[in-house]
């Protein structure tokens, strides 16, 4: 079954206002699994990871970390490229998800996925090279503190990358990047860097090391 993004879009904005958009941030039940369906599909979000693991330039030897991997589209994209990588997300209905989607790799061991709330890390998989998130550093308690942590899990000159595309009314991508650098500075990230993706809406992404 395929669904073009404006199909896409029209039942994310009827589901919206009965609630259900909270799905996006813990997907559970079978309501969590068209979410995830969707989250996987949609070209836009496809797009916006992809482009996200371009920018952060992962080399074949690297070992790689994914927070927040969802239904593993962007873990796809980084193990076409890297020697190993390593999704979390909290929601079990995600994780199986992307073992669906990544199911080659895992078998091979080139992909792990774990149940994990980002308080609660596994340090046992690092030191790792790169790490991404998209779209989910908003949903963080104590975004700074949790920044610490990953700067942890990292080797010496480790590089992350933020996304965010900012859909509530009035929020800009240039605000969003503005305060994604603002947080990893404060955890202690250094040689900032600002993309921008020319979808709809705009996405930012914030490089640092």
């Amino acid at each position: 079954m395929k669904l073009t993004d404006r199909t896409l879009t029209r039942l994310l904005l009827w589901w919206g206002p009965r609630g259900r958009l909270a799905q996006f941030h813990r997907p559970t039940g079978p309501t969590g699994h068209l979410v995830g369906w969707i989250m996987g599909r949609r070209s836009s979000n496809v797009v916006r990871n992809r482009w996200a693991v371009r920018l952060l330039d992962i080399q074949p030897t690297e070992h790689v970390l994914e927070l927040g991997c969802g239904p593993g589209v962007a873990v796809a994209a980084m193990a076409a490229r890297a020697s190993r990588v390593v999704g979390v997300d909290h929601s079990p209905v995600m994780i199986r998800q992307a073992r669906r989607r990544n199911r080659a790799a895992v078998r091979t061991g080139r992909v792990r996925l774990i149940t994990a709330s980002i308080e609660n890390l596994p340090t046992g998989d690092g030191p790792f090279d790169a790490a991404l998130a998209v779209n989910t550093v908003g949903m963080w308690p104590d975004p700074t503190a949790r920044l610490r942590e990953i700067a942890r899990l990292l080797k010496p000159g480790g590089r992350i990358a933020l996304v965010s595309q900012p859909r509530h009314p009035g929020a800009t991508a240039a605000e969003a990047a503005e305060e994604l650098a603002g947080l990893l500075t404060r955890a202690g990230f250094a040689h900032l860097r600002t993309e921008m993706l020319d979808l709809d809406p705009p996405v930012a992404c914030v490089l640092g090391r």
